[in-house]
């Protein structure tokens, strides 16, 4: 497996909260400095607006770094995913991640199916795979019917089991139901702590290996259930929660937590 970084590990930095956002060029030369093999191009808006020749500039900047790129949207509509099957041809990419829902679609999974069906072939021919994330808007059972439904080997699923929590699904439990599909994981950590009096709990991240993500176990159950698990690339992201310090502490944060990730990564291989 090779080991990534993606935009949301750089959230804060590039939001519009920062004084001045990181550019794109400025993360990929980043991930390339902190040791991550692969960047994952994840819901970043301004990618779509990019003509030729400045998707011809990532795709050199990115094999300059020696990196490998990844793209990642939201949606099933079938013109939007060739719109970024396009965009994946252009910048060398093999690997698209999507979600099932939109602000302003939220198919059912017959309708996932027969839209999806429309745009795999596509897909397939262009010999770039297309992964579901697993994520609380939709349950676990209820992606893996798409998958299952639609039946290609270029569709799979995008592993992140703390998206599911919230949905009430235990981590495991996504673990061990999606790891024969899966064809990327995200890796981030996250922990429950208590508000002040006890009065509930904050459900965000934490630095990897500080948490309740088992990725030990994680890795090794998509291991055995995938032959070519080698090829599955881990993408380090975050969820950091805005700093009461303000920006200089956020992004001072993020960039630890960034670092450690990717660290503690290389250190497992």
């Amino acid at each position: 497996m090779a080991y990534g970084i993606s935009t949301y590990a750089y959230f804060w930095r590039f939001s519009d909260r920062a004084p001045r956002p990181m550019t794109l060029p400025e993360m990929l030369r980043d991930t390339a400095e902190l040791g991550g093999q692969v960047f994952q191009i994840c819901d970043y808006a301004p990618i779509e607006s990019y003509d030729a020749a400045q998707l011809a500039d990532v795709r050199a900047e990115a094999h300059d770094l020696g990196l490998v790129l990844e793209l990642g949207t939201r949606g099933v509509r079938p013109g939007h995913l060739l719109k970024y099957l396009d965009m994946a041809r252009q910048l060398d990419v093999t690997l698209v991640r999507s979600m099932l829902n939109t602000a302003d679609h939220r198919p059912d999974t017959t309708e996932a199916v027969s839209l999806l069906k429309e745009a795999v072939p596509r897909y397939e021919d262009a010999a770039v795979t297309l992964g579901l994330e697993t994520y609380e808007q939709v349950s676990t059972d209820d992606l893996l019917a798409v998958v299952r439904g639609v039946d290609s080997e270029r569709l799979g699923v995008v592993l992140d089991p703390g998206n599911s929590v919230a949905r009430l699904e235990r981590p495991a439990d996504v673990v061990t139901a999606t790891a024969p599909h899966v064809v990327n994981i995200h890796v981030k950590d996250f922990a429950f702590t208590r508000r002040d009096g006890w009065v509930g709990f904050t459900y965000a991240g934490c630095p990897l290996g500080e948490g309740l993500l088992d990725h030990d176990a994680m890795i090794a159950a998509v291991a055995a259930a995938r032959p070519d698990a080698d090829g599955i690339n881990q993408i380090v992201e975050h969820w950091l929660p805005w700093q009461d310090e303000g920006f200089d502490a956020t992004a001072r944060l993020e960039d630890q937590w960034t670092q450690h990730s990717i660290n503690t990564l290389l250190r497992s291989k």
